[in-house]
């Protein structure tokens, strides 16, 4: 019994990790993508493509995917972007 009980304990532990790890990272390459989905999260208060682009280029990777993880302007101002 008592080994049944800690390998529930493991896999809710393996459970959490998995749903609070970091979002994919994104390279460079994707930064078209990257900045056209911020662009849809933020609507109308959305920077100019430009800016967006150059910030984008100038991210890390982790950064570029918390925003494609982003589905909304709060999560997004979390992103290091």
């Amino acid at each position: 019994m008592k080994s049944i009980s800690t390998l529930a304990v493991l896999s809710f532990c393996g459970f959490l990790l998995t749903a609070c790890s970091k979002a994919e990272s994104v390279p460079e390459s994707e930064c078209d993508k990257v900045v056209a989905h911020a662009k849809s999260v933020l609507k109308e208060n959305a920077p100019s493509k430009s800016d967006m682009l150059k910030q984008c280029k100038a991210a890390s990777d982790e950064a570029r995917g918390c925003v494609m993880a982003a589905d909304k302007p709060m999560k997004l101002i979390k992103c290091d972007f």
